[in-house]
């Protein structure tokens, strides 16, 4: 395990999770908005790292099979975890859970086999998991706000709304593709 800044940036993601948690379930005394910012700010500086973390690994060339690793494993117990929360909350619709939870493990599962069969390239990301991943990362920070900005002029709660509604469909369709695109490899595999 390398250890560098952009993995340590990876790393602070994952332990981001407990505090961005803790917001909501642990007794702070905190107004509900206070909190409901306080999880907004944590989960956004979280997605910023997301990026971030990638840009400087191929900058600084300290690219590294753990950091490709451990990368998308911190991106999907940062969603998860938001979306179990927002899940807990009534934000968000259990069946919505199911479906980015589902996904998540049903495409690692999927990612794994296809790399001990030598076929990891049938199930690289493309455009359409990459809109999903920027979907959610838009959706989860307004349905964690939970409030209304610039003076009433945007409802989060709404927007956050239709925006996981859009997060849930492409993170559907991206499964179905994903799975479409390994499903010769499957046949010959299984």
């Amino acid at each position: 395990m390398r250890f560098n800044l952009p993995n340590l940036l990876t790393w602070a993601r994952i332990l981001a999770i407990p505090f961005l948690l803790g917001v909501f379930y642990f007794p702070l005394g905190l107004e509900e908005q206070t909190k409901n910012l306080i999880a907004t700010l944590l989960f956004l500086g979280a997605a910023m790292t997301d990026w971030f973390d990638g840009w400087l690994a191929r900058r600084w060339n300290q690219t590294s099979a753990f950091g490709a690793f451990l990368d998308p494993v911190a991106d999907k117990l940062m969603v998860c975890a938001a979306v179990v929360a927002l899940i807990d909350m009534d934000r968000v619709g259990p069946l919505v859970g199911i479906i980015i939870v589902g996904r998540e493990i049903t495409i690692s599962a999927l990612r794994e086999w296809m790399a001990e069969m030598g076929a990891r390239k049938s199930v690289a990301v493309n455009w359409l998991g990459k809109a999903k991943t920027i979907a959610q990362m838009v959706a989860i920070p307004f349905l964690l706000y939970y409030g209304t900005v610039w003076d009433g002029l945007i409802d989060t709660r709404v927007w956050g709304y239709w925006l996981m509604v859009i997060a849930a469909t492409l993170t559907f369709l991206s499964m179905v593709y994903y799975l479409a695109q390994a499903a010769p490899e499957l046949r010959r595999g299984a």
